[in-house]
């Protein structure tokens, strides 16, 4: 339906930045929104911290497209609703992204998305997705123990994802 990847993935670096290492963050080690986890599956062995302060965008850029762009279909999703979804997806998790739109769309929340979910998801507004998916990714953060300490960066991502989707619109 689209091609927005690169121009999704540019506003998606902006929000991950750059080399982290909180002690409060599952995640550990991160740089440009790639844990040290998801890049040592991606390349098949372990990677030191050395390496990961090293990461560039050509190195995360395959890893995005793979494992959340497209396993989120988000070049069949209308544009806005294509960044709403990627954007989610790589601060949560790929399923969780998923299962949220299914649920608004009123699809079997399996988290895979396929074409029942595409039909349904083109019965209505982009707009509306957009807005539902922000008010669902808020809910959620705000469920989670950690809201306390990374909560008010979450909200502004967040809100930033909701603004930029809703000036993609075709």
């Amino acid at each position: 339906m689209n091609k927005n990847y690169d121009h999704c993935l540019e506003m998606l670096l902006e929000h991950e930045g750059g080399f982290a290492n909180h002690a409060e963050d599952p995640g550990g080690i991160t740089n440009l929104g790639v844990t040290k986890r998801v890049y040592e599956e991606w390349v098949e062995r372990e990677v030191s911290e050395q390496e990961m302060r090293d990461l560039t965008k050509e190195d995360v850029a395959p890893i995005y497209k793979s494992n959340y762009w497209d396993r989120c279909k988000c070049n069949s999703l209308a544009s806005g609703l294509d960044f709403s979804v990627f954007d989610w997806a790589v601060n949560s998790g790929s399923g969780r992204s998923a299962k949220a739109l299914q649920t608004i769309v009123g699809a079997d929340a399996d988290g895979a998305i396929g074409p029942a979910t595409l039909a349904l998801v083109n019965n209505n507004s982009t707009e509306d997705l957009i807005e539902k998916m922000y008010y669902a990714r808020q809910e959620f953060y705000e469920g989670l123990s950690t809201f306390d300490t990374f909560g008010r960066g979450w909200s502004r991502r967040n809100k930033e994802t909701l603004e930029a989707s809703l000036e993609m619109m075709d």
